[in-house]
């Protein structure tokens, strides 16, 4: 079996992608400073909705924040995926447009739509097209650093959103819960280090070889972070991974453990857990558990740590990236390349 040490890991992981995720402490404190020095100048009137608009990476950013502040925004949030805005959008509307490389095609068209629409439009990016037309139409710009994988920007993603809420007077300033989340980040990159001993991203990539995982998270709070795992998974250690919600999966999917016992036993089921996980869906989880152990062996379960939401979402977000990782190395796979997206762009660039 695989040591996973930085000598096998620098065999596929031509790209840096280790490093990449092992700084993501370090790439929130410089996105905190970014945000501090952007002076972003934002007209403060009448905001009945916030829409983020992005794809990929650059969507699950927007996730992440609803997820963090669901229990907290006033006006609701909406992340959109597709070239067009939903109807509601409009002139009292916030539309964040987020794309990274600010070349992604569904972004540019949903950037369109909000021009159309009259929205007080901030976008994210670090240049690209979007960059251009955004400078040379007025609109704000949140510019990032460049030269990223648009998944191993999620730092500076994540926190332009949130200081751009804080700009638009719909939160206060996130500096403290960032302060927490860095610091408990910078404890477990040493602990998923390749040189840490005890190491437990190792230890479920290895139980994750030759599996399909599947992902179960609690709705509230956890839903960003399954999809994260999910996405994560599929881009970087090329399987296929799918999620699922409590207590939704308890009216429908459960059943779907039925008479293919050979295929069920293809699965890995993973549990995201929180400590403040409704109750009812503790025993949820805990009854389910009882039923897929029958059908499939043991369930990994892993539990967020920290004390404020944000931070006990990054912290298994952080573990899954290097889940993500160390099982790239175990499939021999480089984690930095994307090649069947980068075919299916080069397709629909076609004329």
């Amino acid at each position: 079996m695989s040591k996973l040490d930085r000598e096998e890991i620098a065999k596929y992981d031509s790209a840096g992608m280790l490093e990449r995720i092992l700084k993501l402490p370090e790439q929130l404190m410089h996105a905190q400073t970014i945000s501090k020095a952007s002076q972003l100048k934002f007209k403060s009137t009448q905001i009945l909705n916030v829409c983020v608009t992005g794809m990929g990476g650059s969507a699950i950013s927007g996730d992440i924040v609803r997820s963090n502040l669901a229990g907290r925004l006033k006006v609701p949030f909406y992340v959109n995926r597709h070239y067009k805005l939903p109807n509601f959008v409009n002139e009292n509307s916030l539309v964040l447009v987020s794309s990274y490389s600010g070349n992604t095609e569904e972004t540019l068209g949903a950037y369109k739509d909000a021009c159309k629409r009259d929205a007080k439009v901030i976008c994210i990016t670090s240049g690209g097209i979007l960059g251009e037309r955004a400078g040379a139409q007025g609109f704000p710009i949140f510019t990032l650093p460049h030269g990223y994988p648009p998944r191993s920007a999620l730092g500076y993603l994540t926190v332009a959103i949130l200081y751009c809420l804080y700009a638009a007077e719909l939160i206060p300033e996130p500096d403290k819960e960032l302060y927490e989340t860095i610091n408990l980040l910078q404890r477990l990159s040493r602990e998923y280090h390749p040189n840490s001993e005890s190491n437990l991203a190792k230890e479920i990539s290895y139980k994750l070889k030759d599996k399909v995982p599947l992902i179960y998270a609690s709705v509230f709070g956890f839903e960003a972070v399954a999809l994260r795992w999910k996405g994560q998974l599929s881009e970087n250690s090329e399987v296929l991974a799918f999620f699922n919600l409590f207590p939704e999966l308890n009216h429908n999917e459960i059943m779907g453990w039925g008479p293919l016992r050979k295929i069920n036993q293809q699965f890995r089921v993973i549990y995201l857990r929180d400590r403040e996980d409704h109750t009812q869906v503790i025993k949820r989880m805990a009854v389910t558990k009882e039923i897929l152990e029958e059908e499939i062996g043991p369930i990994i379960e892993v539990e967020s740590k920290g004390e404020s939401l944000i931070a006990r979402i990054f912290s298994l977000i952080f573990l899954g990236d290097m889940v993500s990782l160390y099982l790239a190395i175990l499939n021999r796979v480089n984690p930095t390349l994307v090649r069947k997206i980068d075919y299916l762009k080069q397709r629909l660039s076609e004329a």
